[in-house]
């Protein structure tokens, strides 16, 4: 949000390079609020006044800047002053920008870092997109498990100003292993007791996230058990680094536009709506159109082949869009409350029955109800009471299959080790349209032909 009460202020002190109230200016306020008045200045002025900031401060206001401006500033500014914010940085969040910038650009800044923070850049790049080790941060508080609650106090007092967050303390052995973990809580309640050591008050039973499984599986275990930041072993059960909330608020979310995105057939989108270019965005968007297209085609062939039923009782075509909509309709309903309920862990496969068991009850009420509707118009419209049955009987059928092919088919996408959401809405609704189609004329069938 661009906030433009100081953009006149800002621009006079850059103007006058009045050090003394720019310095004031990043200092004072949270640095949340820092950046949103430097929303409306240009990348260049946003940088120069961030240079009046310490490095810690400076890369705290950065912070809050979206990622394509962060980029822009990155690219543009001098590689010296890049390197100095770049290693004030959060491991994570550092990677992550790295990662995006052009490696020529990335090869002139790593040299000009200090050799450790180098090399947790090229380990944490080198795990693959979408695992935990791509999301995890290695500023982690580690203690050993001989210290006691006072030793862990002052050991923690010297960590703290590296560590992203303290919430939790992982207690590892002289090889790194992880033995337990102790929350700050913990620790400070047994100041108490200052000789009881670490050892004896971790608790060993800790949840724990391998460094090559995948985010989503992660992200579940953080939701479920209801935890502030996670540890990332590897197979050696090594400490490697934590996950922190915050990352996986960001998976989660990342997550679930990835399934709004696919249930709406479209090929998800690797940058913001209105920062990807319209090429790539009509080709993401024209992919699934053209198989829909042709699903289509299928529907208009359905027809095709039921041409002389059509031309016998004419009024049999005013009801067609009624009952291929019903049928689509119930169907994306379907369709969408399963794929939601998979995604947030409500459902599992093993719950097929449970789940076509009430889809089933839930359809014959709302096509009963549909049903009742659709025969009071037909009434007015077909040439007998008799024939107008056509209308309700195939709307009660095809609401029945179109919620039952809602349920199915991501349970079916599930089982096949594909994500449910790529059964999207228009798909389900193609599949109904045809198969809707198919039951109209056939009811129809059996009920004139008497």
């Amino acid at each position: 949000m661009t906030n433009t009460l100081f953009l006149p202020e800002l621009r006079e002190m850059l103007a006058d390079n009045n050090r003394a109230e720019l310095e004031e200016f990043c200092t004072t306020l949270n640095a949340g609020r820092t950046a949103e008045f430097m929303e409306g200045l240009t990348d260049a002025e946003v940088w120069q006044v961030l240079q009046f900031a310490l490095p810690e401060r400076r890369s705290e206001i950065f912070g809050y800047f979206d990622e394509e401006r962060q980029l822009s500033m990155l690219a543009q500014q001098p590689t010296e002053q890049v390197a100095e914010l770049v290693e004030e940085l959060a491991a994570d969040d550092r990677v992550d920008l790295l990662q995006q910038l052009d490696d020529e650009h990335v090869d002139t800044i790593l040299p000009l870092l200090p050799v450790e923070e180098r090399r947790d850049i090229q380990r944490l790049r080198s795990y693959a997109e979408g695992t935990a080790g791509s999301l995890m941060t290695t500023e982690v508080a580690k203690l050993a498990d001989r210290l006691t609650a006072r030793e862990a106090l002052e050991e923690l007092s010297r960590q703290a100003s590296e560590l992203e967050t303290i919430y939790y303390l992982y207690v590892v052995d002289d090889d790194n292993h992880l033995r337990g973990i102790v929350s700050t809580r913990q620790l400070v309640s047994s100041l108490a007791q200052p000789h009881r050591t670490l050892r004896e008050m971790m608790e060993t039973d800790v949840v724990v996230a391998m460094v090559d499984e995948d985010q989503e599986s992660v992200a579940e275990k953080v939701e479920h058990f209801n935890l502030l930041a996670i540890p990332v072993l590897d197979p050696g059960r090594q400490l490697l680094g934590i996950i922190t909330h915050d990352d996986v608020i960001d998976v989660v979310r990342e997550e679930l536009t990835e399934d709004a995105q696919r249930i709406a057939a479209v090929t998800p989108l690797e940058r913001d709506f209105l920062r990807i270019g319209l090429v790539t965005l009509s080709w993401k968007r024209g992919i699934w159109l053209t198989i829909l297209f042709f699903a289509a085609l299928l529907t208009a062939f359905a027809l095709r082949h039921y041409e002389l039923e059509l031309e016998t009782y004419a009024w049999l075509v005013w009801f067609i869009p009624l009952i291929i909509s019903a049928g689509g309709n119930s169907g994306s309903q379907s369709a969408t409350l399963v794929i939601t309920a998979m995604t947030g862990g409500e459902i599992e496969l093993r719950d097929w029955r449970t789940v076509l068991m009430r889809e089933s009850v839930v359809s014959l009420m709302l096509g009963g109800f549909i049903a009742v509707i659709g025969y009071a118009v037909a009434f007015f419209i077909a040439p007998s009471p008799s024939d107008a049955l056509v209308i309700p009987l195939t709307l009660l059928a095809v609401m029945i299959t179109g919620c039952l092919c809602g349920a199915t088919l991501p349970l079916v996408f599930k089982r096949l080790g594909l994500d449910p959401a790529l059964m999207s809405n228009p798909f389900v609704a193609g599949i109904v349209d045809i198969m809707g189609i198919v039951i109209y004329i056939n009811v129809a069938r059996m009920i004139l032909a008497n």
